[in-house]
């Protein structure tokens, strides 16, 4: 009975010796093990074995991590109390040097980035309006990283970023900023409504021009139109007067002249007279010596063209008969 319990025992205590001479470091962790609190060593993710009763082992975590900064009242230039809010992401460097600094030469690290980013965050906002503060955000966010990552590299800590999550003014100055931006507001809306109405007349009066153009375009195109046209048919006239002109020439020269004969010939028995003349005269000629006409002369009309017999003489026969003078 008594071998068991030693036994037990014994297992017990090999147990504990075991637990504690091996340990394990996880990935996102970087480790240091101190012997009778001196520093030893530098421990990556892996199992490492500590000397039971002698070593000891102390974990960071390297990964990216994200502090709130709790509001506090901040006084900007102009003596206005500003509740802010800030976040403080940091990340410990994953190397020997830098994870010894996070253990040796800090206190508390945590805590320390807090008080610093109040403090940081104090002295920025100090010099700025609150307008300023309120409107230059981003700035003022890159303004206070570079001044915590410079103070924290001590430290073996890079800050990320800072953001400023709230900006409380005091409740009198934010009816008075909220007026404002209600005003503003109004002032944007109506010159949107402005912008649209000189939009909309610009798109009307370009329409307009452009429907006047069209017009103007078609009355030119019109006229130019009724220009051709007109010089189209003046052409055509011009040709057919040339055509008619040039058959007379050479398809009339003969009946012509038998034609001029026949007109004066009529033209001279219009006032009724009868005359008796020689069958065997000319009638024109007998006609110009009564009446002082003139005979036409045959240079006056061109030679006719043999092939066409448009019947002239023979009107000109008929028309003699008819004058011929009745026999007493």
């Amino acid at each position: 009975m008594l071998s068991t319990i030693l036994l037990l025992v014994g297992l017990a205590v090999a147990g504990l010796l075991f637990l504690s001479t091996f340990k394990i470091v996880r990935p996102d962790q970087r480790a240091v093990i101190e012997r009778f609190g001196e520093y030893r060593q530098y421990c990556e993710p892996g199992i490492h074995f500590l000397v039971p009763w002698m070593d000891k082992m102390y974990k960071r975590n390297v990964t990216e991590q994200m502090k709130n900064v709790q509001p506090s009242d901040m006084i900007t230039r102009e003596n206005l109390n500003a509740n802010v809010d800030l976040d403080v992401y940091y990340q410990v460097r994953p190397n020997e040097e830098d994870v010894k600094k996070s253990f040796y030469n800090v206190d508390d690290y945590e805590k320390q980035i807090t008080r610093l980013a109040q403090t940081t965050a104090r002295n920025v906002i100090g010099t700025k309006q609150f307008e300023e503060v309120n409107s230059e955000r981003q700035k003022i966010n890159q303004t206070l990283h570079e001044e915590l990552e410079e103070d924290t590299d001590a430290w073996g800590i890079d800050v990320v970023r800072v953001e400023m999550k709230e900006i409380t003014p005091p409740s009198d100055v934010q009816e008075s900023m909220n007026e404002i931006l209600k005003a503003e507001n109004r002032k944007d809306a109506a010159q949107d409504d402005a912008k649209a109405t000189e939009i909309e007349a610009r798109g009307k009066k370009k329409a307009a021009i452009e429907e006047a153009e069209g017009m103007k375009k078609a009355s030119v195109l019109e006229a130019e139109g009724d220009a051709k046209a007109i010089e189209l048919r003046a052409t055509a006239e011009a040709n057919e007067i040339q055509l008619v002109n040039t058959a007379l020439r050479e398809h009339f020269k003969g009946e012509a002249q038998e034609h001029k004969k026949l007109e004066t010939v009529q033209n001279s028995l219009r006032n009724g007279s009868k005359y008796i003349v020689d069958a065997e005269k000319d009638l024109t000629t007998v006609l110009s010596e009564v009446g002082g006409i003139t005979p036409l002369k045959d240079q006056d009309f061109e030679a006719p063209d043999k092939d066409l017999e448009l019947g002239i003489g023979d009107k000109i026969k008929e028309a003699t008969e008819k004058i011929s003078p009745e026999k007493e």
